[in-house]
């Protein structure tokens, strides 16, 4: 797996000062997309064991509130085969640090038993994630007013109370 960037001390891609991990791939190509060159699975750097150790080295401090998931799409197939064993190390190291991800796939839909993006790795990446952003961005549906989120079909799920319900709870409209 290639990643396109890592921020470290964002405010904008979930509540707190997070690191943000933006991996490479993405099969959406929603249309007005702000980083189309994500889309290209070898765009970016190898995501290797020197930038593993740095995000997890990032994380260390208690102002770090937590990580994010972004793209291109943490939720194609190969790339969840790679963050499923970093993801495990992340939760190892630092239990209390929350987890985001950013798809454009749609959970109910997508990431469940049956789903187009469903995998063996996907349920239980899904059991680290706290917060899912999850709906492709449509541009005719874009509002600024949105927190979180780039177009108004995109969903703000508490993904915890999700799983554990059976239905769709949302963690902010």
């Amino acid at each position: 797996m290639n990643y396109a960037g890592i921020k470290y001390c964002d405010i904008a891609n979930g509540t707190g000062c997070r690191t943000v991990l933006f991996v490479s791939g993405c099969r959406n190509h929603c249309k007005d997309c702000f980083q189309p060159q994500t889309w290209d699975f070898s765009y970016g750097e190898p995501f290797d064991e020197t930038a593993r150790q740095q995000i997890l080295d990032s994380l260390k401090p208690d102002y770090i509130r937590g990580i994010t998931l972004l793209g291109g799409e943490p939720f194609e197939p190969e790339n969840q085969h790679e963050l499923l064993p970093f993801m495990r190390k992340v939760k190892e190291q630092y239990p209390k640090k929350d987890v985001w991800a950013f798809t454009g796939y749609v959970y109910d839909r997508d990431l469940v038993p049956g789903g187009a993006k469903y995998t063996e790795d996907t349920k239980e990446l899904l059991s680290m994630i706290d917060i899912l952003v999850d709906g492709p961005f449509v541009a005719e549906q874009k509002s600024l007013m949105l927190k979180f989120r780039g177009s108004e079909n995109q969903r703000v799920l508490d993904l915890q109370n999700t799983i554990k319900s059976g239905k769709i709870v949302l963690a902010m409209d």
